[in-house]
């Protein structure tokens, strides 16, 4: 057999805003902006109430309350990106037929970036033309267009803008596929993507595996997501759906006409029947796009609509290049809705195969599915899987890309085996070397130099490790993240006060101390503690480098925050007026300048930064931070303006 298709490294060039450094506090709480969360983008803020449980089907209702995410940890917040763009080279992996062309970014998730047919010219996907990070992530950073890998927890990946594993491996055909795979945080679960394309296929085949190595059941998630331009038709086998919006009610409703007509962001996750194909499909005017399909255990679909209103717009422009058209959503998941999390079993594995392609097709559900089925029958799509799974377990060949050190240090902390996605000693980095010198000698190494803590691992078995640990003023700064972690708040209290008793960095100590006084209701002392904080790091922090920028970054919002809420201006002023310059101008901290100038009694020199202008960059999804702050610096009649104009749902 000739074998055509081909998988060539390349390089794609677009205008990108840098992402920065993380933010090096760890994440205590969810995040949020003051708002609301659109869509299940954010987490906290859509869960379902225990009273409307009794309205939904079993399985929904018991999934929706298993494993929600109740903390980050370990992932760090990445808040460190910006909004001026310059051309960027990124390295990407191109598999090619003579059909297709589809171009993937293992730096940036794993995101398939572009789908090109070959044969009519025309791209399948929405290609955003920049690359801008926004805060729609799990833990922030994240950008929109393609096809995106969605694992871990309700929202968008902790991995959106992370490096994966990337490989040649051996396909069913005899051919090549490209296998990327990474150690999901979140959950500790290994997981994989083998992207294959076939010799004269029309469609992009997509085998994914989750597996769980542990003892124990672990809550999964997935979801995969696809960018399609906006005004597309979009087509699924089901006459009713769930919809969730920012009033955060799931209710069942016929699925309307025309979705996209929705004044308000809004999801719709079709009630597709069990015994029907699963599949979903975007087409536009004259009834050409595209079709993802997939075997059975791929249950869910979904679309997403921004809404008709300034707000929905404003968002679609923030993403991208204002002027070049944005784009809607449709998902494909393990479940009806991204509310629930499916029980994973001790040992066990969940896998499936997806299919992406173009479908022309009037745009009746009825005739797109026989359309579809004429060009890729349903019984074909189980033939792929099943001519794919054994593959599954191949090792790699050829590495194209190298992910995180992390599945490294779990696989030899426990000895886990994975056949087909070795996470190997050589990709230890530099973030790892204090933990696995505690898996070896069992103590925490002393920092070299002055510096912020780096990361905390938190799952048990490295919580019991910290524990037996030497209790150095790190250790103790560590166990506590960890047993915030895991509940137990008055320990972790306890643990950052022993540490910082003998702590020559004292800010990071202190920080998690004022975050637990915030938790728990006593907001002057939490106050205090940010003061006390952020004067240590300014006595600490040696340059304004990206390190300790990133950490006065951080600290200071935080503590700006802390000491406006509780009324002490003064104070606060002092705060600001030690900041660096460079992080001053930043949108974020003149957004939190004009609440500082209102907080003075200068109203009009809080509205003269809104009259300057700002673009607050890591602004949360649905927040409205900025419009309150607006009704109270402005008369009761005058409109806030369109560039601030981000409200995601009806006024209350």
């Amino acid at each position: 057999m000739v074998i055509v298709t081909t998988i060539r490294r390349d390089v794609l060039t677009l205008p990108a805003a840098p992402l920065g450094p993380d933010n090096p506090l760890p994440p205590l709480r969810l995040l949020h902006d003051g708002g609301t969360s659109h869509a299940l983008k954010a987490v906290g803020d859509h869960r379902i109430d225990v009273r409307e449980r009794d309205d939904l089907p079993r399985d929904m209702a018991r999934q929706a309350g298993y494993g929600p995410l109740g903390s980050l940890l370990p992932v760090r917040v990445r808040d460190g990106y910006g909004r001026e763009r310059a051309p960027r080279a990124f390295e990407t992996v191109v598999i090619e037929n003579d059909r297709l062309r589809a171009t993937v970014l293992p730096g940036l998730g794993g995101r398939v970036a572009s789908l090109l047919h070959k044969a009519t010219g025309r791209e399948l996907l929405y290609r955003n033309p920049v690359f801008q990070p926004a805060n729609f992530a799990l833990n922030g950073a994240w950008f929109s267009g393609g096809i995106e890998w969605n694992i871990g927890a309700t929202g968008h990946t902790t991995l959106s803008c992370a490096p994966l594993h990337a490989a040649r491996v051996p396909a069913p055909d005899g051919g090549e596929m490209l296998r990327l795979w990474e150690w999901e945080r979140l959950r500790d679960l290994p997981f994989q993507v083998d992207l294959w394309l076939p010799d004269g296929s029309d469609f992009l085949y997509a085998g994914v595996r989750i597996r769980n190595p542990h003892e124990r059941p672990v809550p999964a998630y997935w979801w995969s997501n696809i960018a399609v331009p906006e005004g597309r038709r979009v087509l699924a086998p089901a006459e009713d759906a769930w919809q969730f919006g920012y009033e955060r009610h799931l209710r069942r409703v016929p699925v309307p006409p025309d979705p996209l007509d929705s004044p308000y962001a809004a999801d719709y996750f079709y009630d597709l029947p069990d015994a029907r194909r699963r599949w979903i499909a975007a087409l536009d005017g004259d009834g050409h796009g595209l079709v993802q399909t997939s075997t059975d255990l791929l249950r869910g679909r979904k679309l997403f609509v921004w809404g008709t209103g300034s707000g929905g717009r404003r968002w679609r422009e923030w993403l991208t290049e204002p002027g070049t058209g944005g784009c809607c959503e449709i998902q494909a998941g393990l479940a009806r809705t991204q509310l629930e999390h499916v029980r994973l079993d001790a040992g066990s594995e969940v896998a499936w195969l997806e299919a992406y392609g173009p479908l022309s097709a009037p745009p009746v559900p009825a005739e797109a599915e026989a359309h579809l089925e004429a060009v890729l029958p349903r019984a074909a799509v189980d033939a792929a899987y099943a001519a794919w799974k054994p593959y599954a377990d191949t090792e790699p060949g050829e590495t194209l890309a190298v992910g995180s050190g992390w599945g490294a240090l779990e696989a030899l902390r426990a000895d886990w085996k994975l056949p087909g996605t070795p996470f190997g000693e050589s990709t230890l980095g530099q973030a790892q070397e204090p933990w696995l010198e505690l898996l070896r000698t069992g103590s925490l190494p002393e920092p070299r130099r002055v510096r912020p803590p780096g990361d905390t691992l938190v799952a048990p078995h490295w919580r019991d490790m910290l524990e037996t640990a030497p209790a150095t003023p790190l250790a103790e700064y560590h166990l506590g993240v960890a047993q915030w972690h895991a509940g137990d708040r008055a320990q972790a209290v306890r643990s950052w006060e022993r540490g910082l008793e003998l702590a020559p960095s004292r800010w990071p100590l202190l920080r998690c101390l004022a975050v637990a006084d915030q938790e728990s209701g006593n907001r002057e002392r939490a106050a205090d503690r940010y003061a006390d904080a952020f004067d240590d790091l300014c006595h600490e922090r040696r340059d304004d480098g990206e390190t300790w920028t990133a950490a006065t970054a951080a600290l200071g919002r935080e503590t700006l925050e802390a000491l406006l809420a509780a009324r002490r201006t003064s104070e606060a002023r002092s705060v600001w007026e030690r900041l660096y310059p460079a992080i001053r101008a930043r949108g974020r901290f003149r957004l939190i300048e004009a609440g500082l100038l209102l907080a003075e009694g200068r109203p009009e020199a809080a509205r003269a930064v809104f009259e300057d202008g700002f673009e607050v960059a890591d602004l949360r999804e649905g927040a409205e931070a900025i419009g309150e702050l607006w009704s109270r610096i402005s008369s009761p009649d005058e409109p806030l303006p369109a560039r601030y104009d981000f409200r995601m749902r009806p006024p209350t």
